[in-house]
């Protein structure tokens, strides 16, 4: 069976990247498809030898910089591949990959990541954090809407949707008016592993962007004087170390065995924002670390409350400071809350995968 898989694009390893991976090393000799590829050789070690074959946006000048700028041209580039030698087609999207164009003789899966979400349930977010206007914001707000059209149309294309999160299924729903099954990603839970000694401190960890809310929870810290550290690089690293007290320590960026160390020992991690699923806190549950975390969102498919964490159910400073009131009451099992979060390995994700591939086309991997 020869497979096809495609990717929206290639410019850092995230958790998209990283179910990417996994597809890889269950079909190690597909072919990949993808916008354009733009990773650092030093960063290339997770596509193996995999063949990558790339969109005419990859020759344009300045593509690397400004790829992004070149959204209207995204489902042409997509379309642009010609996937008729292959059997199965797989496309791992959170943008315009699920819309390749296969034949019915083939069978396209998609692992839906989510719906493009400056296009639909984030636009006016989107709009008014850019403060998109004038004449450029009309052409923006125009390609926008074009791009949901496209969308749709798209969708239908797809033979089988597999969602990350029960929050995506909704998404894919109500956008596309499909079903679809719930395969939630993995986190690295070998090496995230348990420690029973907590110490007081909480921990939050995440690229530091307005919507991770990072500076919500530092500031609610402000007031509670508790002790916090916060892990992550970003545009907002400058503010939150201006805004930060004393009982705030920014590190800023550290490696995955510093990161380890403190969320192992961390008396909880606190996760405020509003995110398609949410690897970060899994790993800190593999380390029997409970959540404090907004209860929306994919993080409801990992984190339950009074057992592994604690809700808050705005976003706001009172909300984040009541939770952890609410916590500082509660007792939890440590070893428990590592023990369950092991269903969220890697090798489990690989299995439900090829079970689903299995069943949909009939053929033993």
């Amino acid at each position: 069976m020869r497979v096809a898989l495609i990717h929206d694009w290639l410019y850092t390893k995230g958790g998209a990247e990283k179910v990417l991976e996994a597809f890889i090393e269950i079909f190690p000799n597909a072919d990949l498809f993808t916008l354009v590829c733009h990773l650092p050789e030093n960063e290339r070690d997770f596509l193996k030898n995999v063949k990558i074959n790339t969109s005419f946006l990859q020759n344009i000048p300045l593509s690397k910089k400004y790829f992004k700028h070149f959204l209207p041209l995204f489902p042409m580039a997509i379309e642009s591949f010609d996937l008729r030698d292959y059997d199965l087609v797989i496309s791992s999207s959170y943008a315009v990959a699920k819309g390749v164009l296969s034949t019915p003789e083939q069978i396209h899966i998609s692992y839906c990541h989510s719906p493009i979400r400056y296009a639909w349930d984030m636009y006016h977010t989107y709009i008014k954090e850019h403060n998109i206007k004038g004449v450029k914001g009309v052409f923006i707000k125009y390609t926008l809407h074009k791009i949901r059209i496209w969308d749709v149309i798209s969708s239908n294309r797809v033979d089988y949707f597999i969602a990350n999160s029960n929050f995506v299924k909704k998404r894919i729903s109500k956008f596309y008016k499909r079903d679809s099954t719930v395969i939630n990603p993995f986190a690295d839970t070998e090496k995230f592993k348990f420690f029973a000694k907590k110490e007081d401190f909480y921990l939050t960890a995440s690229r530091l962007v307005p919507y991770k809310k990072v500076k919500l929870i530092v500031k609610a810290f402000n007031e509670n004087k508790k002790k916090l550290i916060v892990i992550g690089e970003g545009e907002e690293l400058k503010e939150i170390k201006k805004i930060a007290k004393k009982n705030v320590e920014v590190l800023g960026y550290r490696e995955d065995r510093e990161l380890i160390y403190y969320m192992q020992r961390a008396k909880a991690f606190v996760y405020a924002a509003l995110e398609d699923f949410g690897i970060v806190p899994i790993e800190a549950l593999s380390c029997g670390t409970p959540v404090i975390c907004y209860a929306r969102g994919g993080v409801l498919d990992s984190v339950k409350n009074k057992i592994n964490g604690i809700f808050f159910y705005d976003q706001s400073i009172e909300a984040i400071n009541r939770a952890i009131e609410d916590f500082e009451k509660s007792e939890f099992d440590y070893e428990k809350i590592s023990k369950d979060a092991q269903k969220f390995s890697k090798e489990n994700f690989k299995k439900e995968i090829k079970n689903f591939i299995e069943e949909k086309t009939n053929v033993r991997l």
